[in-house]
């Protein structure tokens, strides 16, 4: 099976880089076309609470959308 060279990563949750909100989780989108990744869905207290809201009916939605979007 061959791997494609040119398909973008999935969405992942990062720490948040800004410090206001420091110790804050986000959920960033790879989105072609852009050098860095869009934020989604606000800032989550955990790792964990951002990859529940990634993996819920709310954030595939809100991936979709995105990505959508970019098209």
């Amino acid at each position: 099976m061959k791997k494609k060279k040119n398909a973008l990563p999935p969405p992942y949750t990062a720490e948040s880089k800004d410090h206001r909100s420091a110790g804050t989780f986000e959920v960033l989108v790879p989105v072609e076309g852009r050098n860095k990744p869009q934020k989604i869905g606000g800032a989550f207290p955990t790792q964990h609470a951002a990859e529940a809201w990634l993996h819920s009916a709310e954030g595939k939605e809100a991936v979709a959308e995105v990505l959508e979007s970019a098209k």
